[in-house]
Parts: structure tokens; C-alpha cells; sequence
């Protein structure tokens, strides 16, 4: 049974009420892209041009990332569309999650000694959840969009057939996974041809991929989920260790959640429900630091206090949080300012609490700058905020012949065993245990910001950081900023467990730090960068719209066009 998310309070009704009363403002009459492909961001625009609306334009965009940047997302992965249509106040987030297979058990990644294999959880078929983005783009045309879906999909399959060029993020995610995809030269050979990481500029050509693509634009979820594909895809992915069957292909359904509503100064966030994890988190980590004048404080004790809500909405996160339609979550509760206030009670500005004190023991959290996102309206004023992902960068780096289609490996998503930590170390417990036909939890967070002045809708890849960069992100808008600062303002993150602040490089000065560590607090400056943010505002009183993508990749594209 779907449990949808309440409004947490009176604050937000107190929102809408205000909205509500206000004269209506005009449309944008501007449209607007960032993603993280400039080749995507021309798909959504190329829609744009034919006529078709934000939710048109949310397809070609997808599903052209799936062809152009195939570290991130793909036909084989899947996402969380935001939906809002300002129109009738409508929003909806249209759950497109990878989904466990019927023969999937609740220790098929653990040895005869009950230990994870983190192989087989995250290498190969048997790391492929039955993708969902397929399915997803399909319900999009269907439901919301006023163009055919195979119009829709003409950019990417141009894009598989004439092939796109490598750029250093292409080279640099692929330098992570080369060695696991050798072990499948057929797939090495679309992506790597000769064996050998291309060249910066090199053309990668799918004409698989766009044989697939072709077959879904003809004949809709059949050309996928049912059909040739779906037999080249059980055959090719069992060949390989895989458990699939045709059935779970031709089961799978789309899902649409009701949002995650919350209010924080004077600003409605709509935001993504569970299977997401992020909506409630930032939606509790806002409750939490409410009383604090967050603009009057250093620093030093502003990243102390949001750390301590990071690692006590982290802790709820394994707790509580899985698939709804499989697990009872407490929702309301964990929304409610007034177990925000219990919270709170334990949180002392003069010292930090040790994550030992709330369970759990602590592991390694490696970098990752997998997944997607982008962000988009149209003329209308109709908004989309999206995530996708297959996982690690190429997912499970293995491509069923005959397809074109990278699997995920999604299935580490999920908890093997209680308390042991996945490949981002996060870590979770019986609520989001593997089950057939389950999705597995996630930290995706597409969300859009709303008040009677601006309209912020943003998102970023990131792993277990997206939540705490969504938030950061947020709080920037609200701080009345524009999205060129809140994509590349600098990143900190606490996830509970491990017990650190993390802090991208240059950052806070030694001095700053060490006032950190004095309260208790162990940090660590990240080599890396992490996170792809992409951005979209509309101020509704200047009559501005204005979008940005993150500076840490060279390869996005934001573009602000006239619809008029």
C-alpha cells in the first residue's frame, strides 16, 4: 500500500494561503534548460522549438543524456521526475526507480560467512535492477506532454546514430570503471573501441542503442519491456549471472508520489518522496535548525550546526527509510517541528555529538560523480526537476548484446546485510532490505523552491552527498541568491556514519578547521570535488529567468531562451 506524505504543519498551509492571495503574476514567456550535457540542453530546446511543453522537453532531455553521457544515467538505469504545473498548482513526482527482480533474495550478495561480495553487488548483471527511465519516459508523453513520443526521442537516436564526442568527464568516469568492463569485450567496444580509454574528442557511435531507442519511439512500453528487446535483455544479462525473467520486464509500472512538502522562511519546498530519501531529510534537517538565525552566524558555527542536523536526519534515513509501497514510514513523524525540537534538545552548539552515541559503526565513503540531473521550464511557467542514475559511473558495466543498453547496478542501493555500508557508505537496516519487485532507497532529490517572488528548481548527481548539496543549494535561494552561486557555492557534508565533516578543498581555512576539530568534530578535506548541479530561476517580480550548471564539469549546457 503507497503511503503519501502529509504537509508537515501549519506553516505550510500558512505558505499556500499567502501564495494564494497574491495577484497572479504573468508567465515566464522564457524557456529554460541546464543539464549536464550542452547536447542535452539542445534536445530540450530543440523540443522547445517544435512546440512541445516542459514535460515534452523533460523526455528529450533524458533521453539524451542516456546516449551522451552513459557514465550517469541510461536507458538501463532509472530517476525521479519532479513535476510542477503552476497552472493548477499540481505537482507530482513520477517515480521511475529501478525495481528488484522476482528472483531476488535477501542474501543473494552474501558468502557462505555472511559477508557482503561487493563484486557481485556492484559488477555485472546480477547488479542490474529492472530499469525504470524507459517506462518513465513513456508515462511522461503519455500523461503530461503534447508531442508523440518518437518526435521526442528523434534527438537521442540522431544522437546514438551519428555518435557524440569525448569530453574529460567521459575519460576521467570511464578511467574509474575501464578495468571492470574488459571483462566484457563486447561492451568495452562501445565504449572504449580497441581497448583503450579514448581520446578527448573521439566519436562514440551506438547503433544499437539507437535500434532500441527506435523500437521504444514505434511501440511505446512494448518496445522495451516486451518483445525482441526484453528477449535480447533476459538472454544477455542471464548469460552473464543475471536472474531476470520477461515477466519482470513486462510488470514493471510507473509510480506517481505525492511530494514532500515543507515551508522554511517565507519559501514552499516541493521535493521528492521515498523511494527518495532526500525530501524528508532536508525537510528535517530545516525543521531542525528553524530557531537559528543561520545569516548571524560564522562560519565555523554555521557548518557545525548543519552537520549536526546532516548526521541526526542521516541517522533517520537508515532507520526508517525504503520503499513505501513494502514498509510502514513513520512520515508524519519524521516531519512533525516537534520531534524536530526533540532533536534539537541534543544538539549543543559548544561540541559536537558523536554519531557513536546515536549506533552504528563507522566505513569509507569514496567520491562519486555518477548520476545526473537537470532542471527546466518552459513558457507557461511549468516546471521539472529531474535525477537519474544507473549508479557507479557505467553502472554495472555490462551491455546485454544486441541492445545498446548499460545496465545499472542498483541493486547495491539497497541493504545486503543490516548495518554494512554500500558502495557510498551509506548504510540502512530492515526497511530497505532487497525484496522481489521492490525499489531500493534513494538519495536522488530533485526539488523545487517556491515563493511569492522566485522560483528556484534545482538538483545535482553526487551519491550519498546529494541530499546535503540539494540542501546547501536551498538555502543559498533562500539567502536570495541566483543559481550561478548556488551551482558553484563550495560543499560540506555529514552522512552519520563515518563520524566526519567532509569539506571540498579551499573551503574554510586551517584556522576555521581546527576551531572545528576543537568542538569534537573530525574533518576531512576532500581531493575531489563532488556534485553536478544544475539550475533554473525564475523571479516572478523582475520578469528575469536566468539558469546555470555547475563549474566543476566542462561539459554542461544552460541556455535561457524567449518563447514569446
Amino acid at each position: 500500500m503507497i503511503r503519501f506524505p502529509s504537509a508537515p504543519g501549519a506553516r505550510v498551509l500558512a505558505f499556500l494561503v499567502l501564495l494564494v492571495s497574491l495577484p497572479a503574476l504573468a508567465a515566464p514567456g522564457r524557456v529554460a534548460v541546464s543539464s549536464a550535457h550542452e547536447l542535452a540542453t539542445a534536445a530540450g530546446l530543440e523540443i522547445f522549438e517544435q512546440g512541445g511543453n516542459a514535460f515534452d522537453a523533460a523526455v528529450a532531455v533524458s533521453a539524451a543524456l542516456a546516449v551522451v553521457e552513459p557514465a550517469s544515467s541510461g536507458i538501463g538505469g532509472g530517476g525521479f521526475w519532479l513535476l510542477h504545473r503552476p497552472e493548477d498548482d499540481f505537482s507530482t513526482m513520477v517515480d521511475g526507480r529501478e525495481t528488484a527482480p522476482a528472483a531476488a533474495t535477501r542474501d543473494m550478495y552474501l558468502d557462505d560467512d555472511g559477508e557482503v561480495v561487493r563484486d557481485l553487488a556492484i559488477n555485472g548483471p546480477l547488479a542490474a535492477g529492472i530499469p525504470g527511465a524507459p517506462a518513465a519516459w513513456v508515462h511522461l508523453a503519455d500523461r503530461y506532454g503534447t508531442l508523440p513520443l518518437a518526435q521526442l526521442l528523434g534527438p537521442a537516436i540522431r544522437l546514438a546514430e551519428e555518435g557524440f564526442p569525448v569530453d574529460s568527464k567521459y575519460q576521467t568516469l570511464l578511467n574509474f570503471r575501464a578495468h571492470i568492463m574488459l571483462r566484457w569485450p563486447d561492451t568495452a567496444e562501445i565504449f572504449m573501441p580497441g581497448g583503450d580509454i579514448p581520446e578527448l574528442g573521439a566519436i562514440i557511435r551506438q547503433p544499437e542503442l539507437a535500434n532500441t531507442l527506435r523500437a521504444l519511439a514505434e511501440q511505446g512500453f512494448d518496445g522495451f519491456y516486451r518483445g525482441p528487446v526484453a528477449e535480447k535483455l533476459v538472454a544477455g544479462a542471464n548469460a552473464e549471472g543475471g536472474i531476470w525473467s520477461l515477466d519482470d520486464l513486462a510488470a514493471y509500472e510507473v509510480v506517481e508520489r505525492e511530494v514532500i512538502r515543507t515551508s522554511y522562511r517565507g519559501h514552499e519546498l516541493i521535493t521528492a518522496s521515498p523511494p527518495s530519501s532526500g525530501g524528508i531529510a532536508i525537510a528535517q534537517i530545516l525543521n531542525l535548525v528553524e530557531p537559528y538565525d543561520l545569516a548571524a552566524m560564522s562560519r565555523v558555527e554555521r557548518v557545525h550546526l548543519l552537520s549536526e542536523a546532516m548526521r541526526r536526519a542521516y541517522r533517520d534515513r537508515a532507520l526508517y527509510l525504503g520503499d513505501p509501497d513494502f514498509v510502514e514510514i513513520p512520515t508524519d513523524m519524521l516531519l512533525s517541528p516537534h520531534y524536530a525540537a526533540g532533536l534539537r534538545a541534543g544538539i549543543r552548539m559548544d561540541r559536537a555529538t558523536p554519531s557513536a552515541a546515536l549506533a552504528a559503526d563507522p566505513s569509507l565513503l569514496p567520491e562519486s560523480d555518477n548520476t545526473t540531473h537537470f532542471s527546466l521550464m518552459d513558457g507557461d511557467g511549468n516546471l521539472v526537476s529531474a535525477t537519474l542514475t544507473i549508479n557507479l559511473p557505467y553502472g554495472a558495466a555490462y551491455v546485454p548484446p544486441g541492445t545498446g543498453v548499460l545496465l545499472n547496478n542498483e541493486m547495491d542501493d539497497f541493504s545486503a546485510a543490516p548495518g554494512v555500508p554500500n558502495e557510498y557508505g551509506l548504510i540502512g537496516f530492515e526497511a530497505n532490505a532487497i525484496e522481489p519487485g521492490k525499489r531500493m532507497l534513494s538519495s536522488m532529490t530533485p526539488t523545487i523552491v517556491q515563493s511569492p517572488e522566485r522560483v528556484a528548481v534545482l538538483g545535482t548527481p553526487g551519491g550519498a552527498r546529494i541530499i546535503t548539496m540539494v540542501l546547501l543549494g536551498v538555502l543559498d535561494f533562500i539567502d536570495g541568491n541566483d543559481p550561478a552561486s548556488w551551482v558553484s557555492l563550495p560543499r560540506f557534508h555529514h552522512q552519520y556514519q563515518p563520524d566526519e565533516i567532509s569539506l571540498e578543498r579551499g573551503f574554510l581555512t586551517e584556522e576555521e578547521i581546527a576551531e572545528l576539530e576543537a568542538l569534537g568534530h573530525e574533518v576531512t578535506v576532500r581531493a575531489r570535488t563532488w556534485g553536478n548541479m544544475h539550475g533554473v530561476m525564475w523571479d516572478r517580480v523582475n520578469d528575469r529567468v536566468e539558469a546555470a550548471h555547475d563549474p566543476r564539469w566542462d561539459s554542461g549546457g544552460a541556455e535561457v531562451r524567449d518563447s514569446r
